[in-house]
């Protein structure tokens, strides 16, 4: 059974490093997993611009996220994100589907990059999908933050399973 879940998203401005490292101070170990990531979301997806250099800024530091998340597995393998299209806001879009192989209900976070037809990343995404059943899939849709042209691609960069 497929279930769709909320997104949110990233890419960086200016001053994107501070802001997300402010964000996330309050990000402590004693946070549950859920905690951490949900943070995470929040944090990334409260960056927007399109500069580079903060883009590459705020894939670092959403990585470092995934990375805080308490007892969570590397599933990378089972997330596939489909081809991404432009949505007539003029932002790329991309299914993510989790596939939850374990034998208990499970929550992913997945970190989406697009990248341009030069292979330049141009936004980060981090996707949360909750409570996905034993042995179900679930999507949910991965959403850029300014407007792209062109041929995109889109990547699962990490896949966390918490």
């Amino acid at each position: 059974m497929a279930v769709r879940h909320r997104t949110r998203w990233a890419t960086g401005g200016a001053a994107v490093a501070l802001a997300l490292a402010a964000a996330l101070t309050g990000c402590s170990g004693d946070d549950s997993p859920a905690d951490t990531a949900s943070k995470a979301e929040s944090a990334v997806g409260s960056i927007a611009s399109g500069a580079s250099e903060a883009v590459e800024s705020a894939t670092a530091e959403a990585q470092r996220r995934l990375d805080d998340i308490q007892d969570g597995i590397d599933v990378k393998g089972d997330v596939k994100a489909a081809p991404p299209t432009i949505g007539s806001d003029g932002r790329a879009r991309s299914e993510v589907t989790v596939d939850n192989t374990d034998d208990a209900a499970r929550s992913f976070a997945v970190q989406v990059n697009f990248t341009d037809s030069g292979n330049q990343l141009i936004d980060t995404v981090i996707v949360t999908v909750n409570n996905v059943q034993a042995g179900h899939t679930a999507t949910a849709t991965a959403r850029g933050t300014h407007d792209v042209s062109g041929e995109i691609r889109a990547e699962v960069a990490r896949a966390v399973r918490y």
